[in-house]
């Protein structure tokens, strides 16, 4: 079970004030990374840029490294919520559907979202992630998506064939946005049609 960005804190807010300025704070984090990257991030930076004391990021977050988790694990958030949004109530048994929003969400998250193009959920960032890793976190959280609307129980052969597509489309995407700014059109077909292959063998 993921804890969520909250997980990642110090000490969650309570308070609305409290909540508002954690967004800042990750919000300014995103920003720079886009700007000046991990290595040249700094809290003193992220603090400034978020119009708030330095001691305010502290009271949230330990180290950088942990700002940057935190921000890694508000994208998988936003992620999942994303394409939950996108599918239909009650689910309509269509993973096909299911596995369209999934690929169309990540790039447009890709795209757009500030700080995700060297973060989105967790695995560019430096060694020391724990062994089950950024891809991990993403299929325990779509498993259960998956489960809920193909109608199936999760067991041990859908957490694996959800953690193999994702390891799949994880590796290919990244080829395809290393080809282009924007991501390859063909690359990102062609992971498209491959996921489709290989899931129909499970879920068909």
């Amino acid at each position: 079970m993921r804890r969520g960005f909250h997980g990642r804190l110090r000490r969650a807010p309570v308070q609305r004030r409290s909540a508002e300025r954690l967004a800042r704070i990750l919000d300014a984090c995103a920003d720079l990374l886009d700007e000046v990257g991990y290595e040249e991030l700094s809290t003193r930076a992220v603090a400034a840029r978020a119009g708030v004391p330095i001691g305010s990021v502290y009271r949230f977050f330990g180290n950088k490294r942990a700002l940057a988790d935190a921000l890694a694990e508000r994208n998988l958030d936003r992620y999942t919520t994303r394409i939950t949004e996108r599918l239909p109530v009650p689910p309509d048994g269509d993973w096909r559907g299911l596995l369209d929003a999934a690929l169309d969400e990540y790039l447009a998250m890709k795209r757009t979202a500030p700080g995700f193009s060297l973060i989105d959920f967790g695995h560019q960032l430096p060694a020391g992630a724990p062994a089950g890793g950024a891809n991990g976190h993403v299929a325990d959280s779509l498993v259960d998506l998956v489960a809920a609307h193909v109608g199936r129980a999760v067991d041990e052969e859908l957490r694996r064939v959800v953690l193999i597509a994702v390891e799949a489309a994880d590796a290919l995407l990244r080829l395809a946005f290393r080809m282009e700014s924007t991501g390859d059109e063909v690359i990102i077909g062609e992971t498209r049609e491959l996921l489709r292959a290989y899931l129909a063998r499970v879920l068909d």
